[in-house]
């Protein structure tokens, strides 16, 4: 019988009175890293675990600590859940669970490491955000669930909230992947070119310029000539001036803080 494949980069946090240094290897000190704090561990790496995130993660460019809620849950139903204070509907995320979590992933962490918790009433996340992110050594990443988190924990740990849009997702696993993909990216030697994401979109306020390749003609559509005549300037000019249209009429708001810039 094969052996399952070995996971590269990736650890899980269990609650256990073993010596750490007895259970699994020492992170790796000035490695990027992401903590997450989740109901659903068995969630991740998931998409982060394909294609580059996925190679720079075997390669250990960057770390996935992920720490299951559950763990930290009370009584012998591992319960991490209570009922609204106040009433209403669903339930709440207690805070002495969620403290507990989170005092594990500080015990791991450098001091002053920041705690994001993933909330539709957060701050917009941006490609600045993760810009910030990739910047610093790390992050650590708080996925809510139910009907959010007592607030009294996060206002403890100076937990910031942090959006992926406006709209509403069943919990923050997904939403946490999507600005770990954005960010990850970002990261010394991750990408091939990196020179690309400085004329990607939003990296410069506006969106990036329509792209084309081979073949030269499809189905009676025909690349740019500007694109073919080899001219780096007017080439450079075109890209420019297609990606202030594009903005100009896709997102006004956009285009309103770039000009004011």
């Amino acid at each position: 019988m094969d052996k399952p494949a070995r996971s590269h980069g990736q650890k899980r946090v269990t609650v256990s009175l073993k010596p750490r240094d007895l259970m699994a290897p020492a992170p790796l000190a000035h490695v990027w890293e992401a903590q997450i704090i989740t109901l659903f561990p068995q969630a991740f790496p998931g998409v982060l675990g394909e294609s580059l995130t996925g190679k720079a993660l075997r390669e250990r460019l960057w770390q996935l600590n992920t720490i299951n809620l559950r763990d930290f849950g009370l009584t012998k139903h591992k319960n991490v859940d209570d009922t609204p204070a106040g009433g209403g509907a669903g339930m709440v995320l207690r805070p002495d669970v969620v403290g507990a979590a989170i005092e594990a992933a500080r015990a791991q962490a450098p001091t002053g490491r920041p705690i994001y918790y993933l909330s539709p009433r957060g701050t917009p996340f941006t490609q600045n955000t993760a810009k910030t992110w990739a910047s610093g050594n790390g992050v650590i990443l708080l996925c809510g669930r139910f009907e959010g988190v007592d607030q009294r924990v996060l206002d403890h740990y100076n937990v910031q909230e942090i959006s992926l849009g406006d709209f509403v997702l069943t919990g923050g696993e997904i939403a946490a992947q999507a600005m770990l993909d954005a960010t990850v990216r970002l990261l010394p030697g991750v990408l091939g070119n990196q020179a690309s994401t400085e004329e990607e979109s939003h990296s410069n306020g506006l969106l990036e310029h329509p792209q084309y390749t081979r073949p030269a003609t499809w189905n009676g559509h025909n690349i740019p000539e500007v694109l073919q005549s080899g001219h780096h300037e007017n080439i450079e000019t075109w890209r420019k001036e297609q990606s202030h249209i594009l903005t100009q009429n896709r997102r006004p708001d956009l285009w309103a803080k770039y000009t004011k810039k």
